[in-house]
């Protein structure tokens, strides 16, 4: 039975562990996942890191941090890193992961949230293509947001300085 809940502090270990595995082999990874998570939660801007726990053991992650854009929107954040243990995934895990955590996110009354990753797999969260809403140095089209308001914003978006970091 898989348990999704709030990272404690002695999951550290573990989510990195995780996280370092599911990105081990993927094609679009930097290597610095780990690293980025690490980072953002010593600043003080894992808005959400939940865990998946199966029996005891951490399979799977999801973070959440804030964003800015320039247009000056407040209240928006990015999804991700996700991380799910190769031998749990295909199992439904990330996809409960990510629906807590937005429901989380929407409930501390975020006004929206964006991700950079598979169309294909993000659209069923309700993420879609914004035109005008664009992250500098990548695909336009592995750009997506989810507005949880009634205003969508508009601009360059900026992930927090976490996402510089390396392993």
């Amino acid at each position: 039975m898989t348990t999704l809940r709030s990272e404690h502090a002695g999951d550290i270990a573990a989510i990195a562990g995780l996280t370092q595995a599911a990105f081990a082999n993927a094609p679009h990874s930097s290597g610095s996942e780990s690293a980025i998570v690490d980072a953002l939660r010593a600043a003080g801007a894992l808005t959400v890191s939940l865990l998946a726990d199966v029996e005891g053991q951490v399979v799977g992650h999801v973070a959440i941090s804030p964003v800015s854009i320039s247009d000056g929107s407040h209240g928006w954040y990015g999804l991700g890193p996700v991380s799910v243990l190769p031998v749990y995934q295909g199992r439904g895990i990330g996809t409960g992961l990510i629906n807590q955590a937005l429901a989380q996110l929407q409930a501390k009354g975020a006004a929206g949230c964006v991700v950079l990753g598979e169309p294909g797999y993000y659209q069923r969260f309700g993420f879609t293509k914004v035109p005008g809403l664009q992250l500098p140095g990548v695909p336009a089209h592995y750009f997506q947001a989810r507005c949880f308001g009634s205003a969508m914003a508009q601009g360059t978006v900026a992930y927090h300085p976490g996402f510089a970091a390396t392993g």
